[in-house]
């Protein structure tokens, strides 16, 4: 197993595919668009590969803010479904969370869907998360 940053076109391209795996609405030219003002605002994308191929990823930014101080927040957590349960996204938090501490954050934090039961039992029983909050949104558009 090897973890890398992704930095290369081809290395996006590879996320990309890994990405619309949890982002099933999101269009290659929606990805490209949003991509480049994610990118300039901080986000990065660790891809975690195993035999030569992406198959876990976590997209990350570094935030302040008054309540959660200067925190590394995830944005993105996906394993290929085809080798869900191996322990890579274990590894992508670990090593997200390490890197976090290298970088000054005080906590780590992520949002998840209500309907990911699944992933919740995994930030909590496996990852030790805990609950702090409700996020709310309101479309605008």
């Amino acid at each position: 197993m090897d973890i890398r940053e992704a930095v290369t076109e081809q290395e996006w391209e590879e996320a990309y595919q890994l990405l619309s795996e949890l982002r099933t609405d999101l269009s290659k030219e929606e990805f490209n668009l949003l991509l480049k003002d994610m990118r300039a605002e901080g986000y990065r994308v660790f891809c975690l590969y195993d035999e030569g191929r992406v198959v876990s990823l976590v997209g990350i930014i570094i935030r302040t803010n008054f309540y959660a101080k200067r925190h590394l927040f995830v944005y993105d957590l996906v394993t290929s479904t085809s080798v869900r349960s191996k322990g890579y996204g274990r590894e992508l938090l670990r090593y997200v969370e390490e890197w976090g501490r290298k970088h000054n954050c005080e906590t780590v934090g992520l949002d998840s869907g209500l309907h990911r039961k699944d992933a919740h039992r995994f930030y909590e029983d496996v990852m030790d998360y805990r609950k702090s909050s409700y996020a709310f949104r309101k479309n605008l558009q």
